[in-house]
């Protein structure tokens, strides 16, 4: 099953998306620039075979719900998520708000 919702962080909305598969889920919230993602985005290969999109993207791992993927703390970035000020170690909710105001 796949699932979208709308969400609000500080007053601002965003896209959470949940995607059910077997024996494993996909998690993103979105805006409009760049996105974050469970631990099932390859952040090396946005920044290496996709590095002339300029994605702005970045992953939490161990996370399995929309909340804990806000909360937990990043990962990993693309290296244009790291142009924005978006860093490993900050939560999804603050990388969030950094995408949102680009």
């Amino acid at each position: 099953m796949i699932s979208m919702s709308p969400i609000l962080i500080d007053g601002k909305t965003f896209l959470a998306i949940t995607v059910e598969l077997p024996k494993t889920t996909l998690l993103a919230v979105t805006a409009e620039k760049g996105y974050i993602m469970c631990g099932a985005l390859d952040v090396g290969l946005l920044n290496r075979k996709l590095k002339g999109r300029g994605i702005i993207a970045a992953r939490a791992v161990g996370v399995k719900t929309i909340d804990e993927l806000l909360s937990a703390p990043l990962e990993s970035v693309t290296e244009e998520a790291g142009k924005i000020g978006v860093t490993a170690g900050m939560t999804g909710r603050s990388a969030m708000l950094k995408m949102f105001d680009i």
